[in-house]
């Protein structure tokens, strides 16, 4: 059974930086797609990032340029590094893998994933 844990969440000040890590167990990490997905209060889930198994990743456009999505496969594990936070980045962060083995494609919709976290709270004052 596939399980993933979130952890790194945190209050910070606008401008600020945190790094969420995922840790994955239950099935061989290195051959699937991780993904960062997050929902606020209200809102819907909303795509963040997503990395493949060979390491290509694509972005939402509101965090290009300031978030960093990376995986270690040797720790099982996923990383999102958050620079240049705002207050419009607090939700629930939440971390995600597929069922494509292999998959070339950046899902970013999340009906594409079948396993979740539980998620960690990202909380950026301004």
């Amino acid at each position: 059974q596939v399980q993933l844990v979130e952890s790194g969440g945190g209050l910070v000040q606008a401008g600020g930086s945190l790094r969420l890590s995922c840790a994955a167990s239950g099935r061989t990490f290195g051959s699937y797609a991780m993904a960062w997905f997050r929902q606020a209060p209200g809102k819907e889930r909303e795509f963040v990032a997503t990395i493949r198994w060979d390491g290509g990743s694509t972005y939402a456009g509101s965090v290009k340029g300031r978030f960093t999505i990376s995986r270690d496969n040797a720790k099982n594990t996923v990383y999102l590094q958050m620079n240049s936070l705002k207050p419009e980045d607090t939700a629930v962060y939440h971390c995600a893998t597929d069922s494509h083995y292999r998959g070339w494609h950046f899902y970013t919709s999340p009906d594409e994933y079948n396993y979740w976290g539980q998620g960690t709270q990202v909380t950026v004052s301004s």
